[in-house]
C-alpha cells in the first residue's frame, strides 16, 4: 500500500527531473551557439606593408592571385588591367571585415600609392609615369585593411614599364610600335582564370 501511494509522487519527481535535464541541455546548446566565436580568417602576421597594415596569411590554395597588365594608351597615359583569381572586388560601403576572396587593390607606382581600386581597370595619367623605367604594382587587401599574404609575402604583382615619351604616337605614324610593358606576378606561379571586368572605380577611402 505504501508503494502504491508513493507511485504518483515518484512519477512526478521523475517528470520534473526529465524536464529540468532537457532545459539544461537546451540552455547549453543555446549558449554554445550564442557565444561561439567565428573561426578567424587566415592568420595575422607581424609583418606589415609600408603604411603599417598587417599581413593576413592564407594557404596558397585559398589565397587570391593577381596579375598586373599595363599597356600604353594612344590618347595618353597607361591602361592598367588587373587579372584576378579567387578574388572579387568589394563595392564601396562594404563592412570593414575580412572575407576570404574579397577586398580591394592598392595601386603603386615606384612604391608610392596612387589609388585604391574596387574594379579591375584603371587609367594611369602620363604625368605619373615620366620618362624612364617604372614599377607599377597592384597589391590585394581585405576589406578590413589587412594585406592578403602567402608564405609571409603580400599577394601582389608588378609590371615594369618604360616611358619613352612616344607612347601616344600611333604605330602607323611613327613607323614603330609603342613601348611594350612587361608584367610579372610575384604572387602566383599560375595564370589567373577569372577577372572582374567592371569600369574603373578608384576608392577614395
Amino acid at each position: 500500500m505504501s508503494w502504491t501511494r508513493g507511485l504518483p509522487g515518484a512519477l512526478a519527481v521523475c517528470v520534473l527531473l526529465l524536464v529540468a535535464a532537457a532545459g539544461c541541455a537546451t540552455g547549453e546548446a543555446h549558449g554554445q551557439r550564442g557565444t561561439g566565436a567565428p573561426s578567424p580568417v587566415g592568420k595575422i602576421l607581424d609583418g606589415t606593408d609600408e603604411s603599417g597594415r598587417h599581413y593576413r596569411e592564407l594557404d596558397r590554395k585559398r589565397a587570391p592571385e593577381v596579375d598586373t597588365v599595363v599597356t600604353p594608351d594612344a590618347a595618353g597615359g597607361w591602361d592598367v588591367r588587373l587579372d584576378v583569381h579567387r578574388f572579387r572586388f568589394s563595392p564601396a560601403g562594404t563592412a570593414a571585415k575580412a572575407v576570404v576572396g574579397r577586398g580591394l587593390a592598392y595601386l603603386f607606382v615606384d612604391g608610392d600609392l596612387v589609388t585604391r581600386l574596387r574594379t579591375s581597370a584603371y587609367h594611369l595619367p602620363a604625368g605619373l609615369v615620366p620618362h624612364g623605367t617604372h614599377h607599377i604594382t597592384a597589391r590585394l587587401y581585405a576589406d578590413d585593411g589587412t594585406v592578403w599574404a602567402v608564405h609571409g609575402k603580400p599577394v601582389e604583382s608588378t609590371a615594369d614599364v618604360t616611358a619613352s615619351g612616344a607612347e601616344t604616337a600611333s604605330p602607323s605614324a611613327s613607323g614603330a610600335a609603342p613601348a611594350t610593358p612587361t608584367a610579372a606576378s610575384t604572387a602566383s606561379s599560375t595564370a589567373p582564370t577569372s577577372a572582374d571586368s567592371a569600369a574603373s572605380s578608384p576608392d577614395a577611402g
